[in-house]
């Protein structure tokens, strides 16, 4: 249709003007590079819970993936009505299920930041350098929740600082730069460029834009150090707080111009283009994020969709056509997008998916039914009798059409999770916001698939992998 050439044109276009509006700069190889992606329930996260079983962390999953999907859908109805001076904040939820270790500053400091595909804005805890209390110390300042929000929870205790008076490579950005206008809510009093961002449940951070020197560990890589310096990053240093939040910053590697991704397309070896790779939740190893040329999906039987623009600038939407299962084809709502999300543990569909799905899998699959924990999930099944390698065999595939003719081919891995001891349920549900429904490719659905974003290309692409090798031993 010519409406849809005419959006993919001007979405390649604003990544291209992208190139020239932040000059990060890169001193990588010609292959790109790979760091670890952890899971936060990961024994190598900081928030890993060892008195959880295994089941009791897939069902807190499913909950923060109910938090999450709602503050997504919150964020389409503020870009459907926004602010008085027309600038419109691109939110995102405090619940979160990946993390990404970053160097920051040199000499570098260690921080280990939310990797989130559904932001933009890279900012990291920050003490300002002269002694005044920064982010970790305001976590637990008694600030009001803005109005008609009710107030975050206490936060954990604090985690990392970045302190920019002992970098040699920190600096303040101007007002009058192209990264201080792509913030949809700066202020500059002083010639400084002052943020505020605002999320879903109330929180909100701000400080200063600034650039920095970021270093990887790029462990699958062969150069000497096995580091990754740039140059350059325009980030958030946050210095103030209301809320709560979890981590030493957040890594935003959404569509918008001040993500990471975008800022890494300055660098024309690497491109605007990263992957990821997802363990099953049952495996213990990290998984694998990739940046440039290594983040090409090459596996047999890729399947490649066109990004279409987005609301929010920091989603990644594509066309959701169909859903199959076996020879029966639902046909999508006209005009059905659906956000591919890292972020957000569950899969939701509109009712007229999900609804004629639940029919279709309890005809086909010959288990006795179960209850839902808390209702949380449209279709559960008793699973105690049955043994573990003999239950996927019982699932049919699950395959949705996608635009420009892909189809993605969801394993039972990808459709269904044991929330409790012998109870398997549907990972797919309808959305709990009935205003502004938002469907949600999430990450159970993306287990045991390399998934690339090409931003150049405006395109994303599916391949089924064994992520655990992929990930190499030292990932375990």
């Amino acid at each position: 249709m010519p409406g849809t050439t005419t959006s993919r044109a001007l979405l390649l276009a604003g990544v291209v003007l992208t190139a020239h509006m932040f000059l990060c700069t890169a001193y990588v190889g010609g292959d790109g590079f790979s760091v670890e992606f952890i899971h936060r329930d990961s024994v190598k996260s900081p928030y890993h819970e060892p008195s959880l079983t295994a089941h009791t962390r897939v069902l807190e999953a499913a909950r923060r993936s109910s938090s999450r999907a709602a503050a997504l859908s919150r964020s389409y109805a503020r870009a459907d009505a926004p602010s008085a001076d027309g600038a419109v904040s691109e939110l995102t939820s405090r619940p979160f299920e990946y993390l990404m270790a970053v160097n920051v500053g040199t000499p570098p400091t260690r921080m280990l930041a939310i990797a989130d595909t559904g932001s933009d804005l890279i900012w990291l805890n920050c003490s300002n350098g002269d002694g005044a209390p920064g982010l970790a110390a305001a976590r637990h300042a008694h600030a009001p929740a803005p109005a008609r929000v009710p107030a975050p929870a206490s936060a954990p205790p604090p985690g990392v600082q970045f302190n920019s008076s002992n970098s040699t490579t920190f600096a303040l950005v101007s007002c009058g730069t192209g990264a201080c206008r792509a913030l949809p809510d700066a202020s500059c009093p002083d010639s400084k460029c002052r943020y505020l961002y605002s999320y879903g449940d109330g929180s909100q951070t701000s400080g200063l834009l600034s650039t920095e020197t970021f270093t990887f560990a790029d462990d699958h890589g062969t150069r000497g150090d096995g580091k990754i310096r740039v140059a350059n990053v325009n980030f958030g240093c946050s210095t103030t707080m209301i809320g709560s939040f979890i981590g030493d910053g957040l890594v935003g590697l959404g569509g918008g111009d001040l993500s990471l991704v975008n800022q890494l397309g300055a660098d024309t070896s690497l491109g605007r283009r990263f992957s990821y790779c997802l363990v099953p939740y049952s495996i213990n190893a990290s998984s694998v994020l990739n940046f440039g040329p290594r983040a090409t999906v090459t596996e047999p039987g890729a399947a490649t969709t066109p990004l279409i623009p987005s609301e929010v600038k920091a989603y990644y939407t594509v066309d959701l056509q169909s859903v199959k299962i076996g020879n029966k084809t639902l046909a999508a709502p006209q005009q059905s997008t659906v956000i591919v999300d890292s972020g957000t543990t569950l899969t939701y569909l509109a009712n007229e998916l999900v609804d004629p799905l639940v029919e279709e899998l309890t005809r086909r699959v010959k288990l006795p039914p179960a209850k839902s924990p808390e209702d949380l999930l449209p279709l559960c099944f008793d699973v105690s009798g049955v043994r573990e390698g003999q239950v996927a065999a019982m699932i049919p595939d699950v395959t949705l059409g996608l635009g420009g003719g892909a189809t993605v081919t969801l394993k039972a891995e990808n459709t269904f999770l044991e929330v409790q001891e012998g109870t398997l349920c549907l990972a797919v549900a309808a959305p709990s916001d009935q205003f502004h429904p938002v469907s949600i490719i999430g990450n159970i659905a993306q287990q045991n698939m390399h998934v690339g974003y090409d931003l150049d290309k405006g395109t994303v692409t599916f391949a089924a992998a064994d992520c655990a090798k992929s990930s190499g031993s030292l990932y375990i």
